[in-house]
């Protein structure tokens, strides 16, 4: 598990050099990842506009800024993600808000498929589920993981499946309203819990 980890963390970007990738990508009417058409391309759309809102708008709780400031001692916070990814669009703005609130967290950024080993190590469910944050101590040994969606919305997932079978247009859509009335709250609360249980 380290060597695959090393390896990723050797290849990762910053949350900056991420946006710009994705920008520079649909300059190019692409995507991130192997895979390529104008669906994926038409996500990484949407979502390059949602993350630019989101940096200007999201606000961090003061409970957040004050649980996040009490880590004492450098940890990464290994990001697993891709530009078509709604779920991710929606918590990336707000885990690089978080991060940047302590100069010992260090936020680095992959993409999932260009780093298989590393996503089979961290399935949902058995699924290669992203946003996927993997969080590292100063030697690379997993502390805590989070994602691919905050908890609250894991559950609205985890209903709609079981009650229809698979996630449809309708759910997708629905989903992203409520994040868009959540303003990201569920997110720093699960990153809360995850501190204090660290």
């Amino acid at each position: 598990m380290k060597n695959t980890l090393e390896k990723s963390l050797k290849q990762s970007i910053s949350y900056q050099e991420y946006r710009d990738l994705v920008t520079n990508l649909l300059a190019e009417n692409k995507s991130t990842g192997p895979n390529q058409s104008e669906e994926l391309t038409n996500y990484s759309l949407l979502n390059a506009t949602r993350m630019k809102r989101l940096d200007k708008t999201i606000k961090i709780s003061d409970e957040t800024t004050k649980e996040i400031q009490q880590i004492t001692t450098p940890q990464t916070w290994l990001l697993i993600t891709e530009g078509w990814c709604g779920d991710a669009a929606q918590n990336l703005p707000i885990i690089n808000k978080m991060a940047d609130l302590n100069s010992n967290i260090s936020l680095k950024l992959v993409l999932r498929d260009e780093n298989e080993d590393l996503i089979d190590l961290f399935l949902t469910n058995g699924g290669k589920a992203i946003p996927k944050l993997i969080i590292l101590d100063q030697e690379n040994n997993v502390i805590n993981t989070w994602g691919p969606r905050p908890t609250v919305a894991t559950k609205m997932v985890a209903d709609y499946k079981a009650k229809h079978g698979a996630l449809d247009a309708e759910f997708k859509q629905d989903l992203q309203v409520w994040y868009n009335k959540d303003k990201g709250k569920s997110t720093q609360e699960d990153f809360i819990n995850l501190i204090k249980n660290n």
